[in-house]
């Protein structure tokens, strides 16, 4: 476990280890919850499919494009729970290749109509 105040910055980051250098790496999801096994019921957002949705989030440039870094001010569930814990997808991509995920930023899906 990592330990820290509340509304803390907390910074992270996330490598890359491989023989390629023509790699790029992207945070696409982080999501928090009090509970390790369970993302889904009581969760909170801190970016989905590259969107932000923490105010406090933000991403940090990185000299190395294998190399995502991100930060966030630290929080809890209602004073409830004492731990937090974060899961985070990321995407890996080949560096300039502009129509990859990695390039496309923040992708929001709308629900089409189904009409008559």
């Amino acid at each position: 476990p990592y330990y820290v105040d509340l509304n803390q910055n907390l910074f992270l980051q996330a490598s890359l280890h491989s023989s390629d250098p023509d790699l790029v790496v992207f945070v696409d999801t982080c999501v928090a919850s009090p509970d390790p096994s369970n993302f889904k019921t009581l969760a909170y957002i801190l970016i989905r499919s590259g969107c932000v949705r923490d105010p406090t989030y933000s991403s940090y440039y990185s000299p190395y494009s294998s190399v995502a870094r991100f930060a966030f001010n630290a929080f809890s569930f209602f004073n409830r729970h004492s731990s937090v814990y974060l899961q985070c997808e990321l995407v890996v991509c080949r560096y300039n290749d502009y129509s990859s995920r990695c390039y496309q930023g923040c992708v929001s899906r709308f629900k089409r109509n189904a009409g008559s």
